[in-house]
């Protein structure tokens, strides 16, 4: 046991290394895992940055040389992520897909709360100091996402004969959702952003672990069984998901 924690253990190790392709610099964030078997790269849409993952014998040096040869994959995908937008009077927020324009109310009271202008256009409304807006706004969007999923997840559960024990909201950057064994749930805040049928599928897909704990045949068709738009929701994700990571207060 000494030797493997030793094996584990390199305090020295610097936490970054920097790549260049061109004219542009970019740090990557160093990751050792125990359970890899090779250096591998990802983007962490929300924190905008290169994560790369290294095995447990790695080296500096091996990792060095592995992001450089990857420098042109690194920004291309970096390139790719859409501009943040920060919780700040006049920024476009999705709420449940549908575009919402934020305006700070200062000589009001309350906190944050939604209208619909003579126009037409769909306002969220934050009262306050402006310096409080980003916070304020984040805290509303996870009490709505709370709200829209443990009434989906009910919902589903109730279908299914299951209960879910334990339902908890985050800022996930590699899932959507999770599911344990002893019937908790996590999703991620963001899918307040998404269209209503999109945070329906992940409601029913983590709930429906609790009858399949796994991604067989068996399991989809638990999913099927309780959502009808299983594949449209999918397709919404693999589009479109990405850019909810880009707004407010990065976690």
């Amino acid at each position: 046991m000494a030797t493997r924690a030793l094996l584990y253990r390199r305090p020295a190790e610097p936490a970054t290394v920097l790549v260049r392709h061109g004219s542009q610099f970019f740090t990557v964030r160093l990751r050792r895992h125990r359970r890899a078997r090779r250096y591998t790269l990802r983007i962490h849409p929300t924190d905008r940055e290169a994560i790369l993952t290294m095995p447990p014998r790695g080296t500096i040096p091996e990792a060095k040389e592995f992001a450089n040869l990857h420098g042109g994959w690194i920004a291309a995908r970096l390139g790719r992520l859409p501009k943040a937008a920060p919780f700040q009077p006049g920024t476009v927020v999705p709420l449940r897909g549908v575009p919402h324009r934020l305006v700070h109310r200062s000589g009001e009271r309350g906190t944050v709360w939604t209208e619909t202008r003579d126009s037409g256009e769909k306002i969220i409304c934050v009262a306050g100091g402006v310096e409080h807006m980003d916070r304020r706004v984040h805290d509303f969007l996870k009490r709505e996402a709370r709200k829209d999923l443990q009434k989906a997840a009910q919902l589903h559960a109730a279908e299914l004969g299951v209960r879910v024990r334990r339902l908890s909201i985050r800022d996930q950057s590699s899932r959507w959702g999770s599911c344990t064994s002893a019937g908790s749930l996590s999703f991620s805040w963001r899918l307040i952003l998404a269209p209503p049928f999109v945070l329906d599928y992940l409601a029913a897909h983590e709930v429906a672990h609790l009858v399949e704990m796994n991604h067989s045949a068996r399991f989809w068709r638990v999913v099927d069984k309780v959502c009808a738009s299983v594949t449209r929701a999918k397709n919404w994700l693999d589009t479109y998901g990405n850019d909810l990571h880009r707004y407010g207060i990065q976690e």
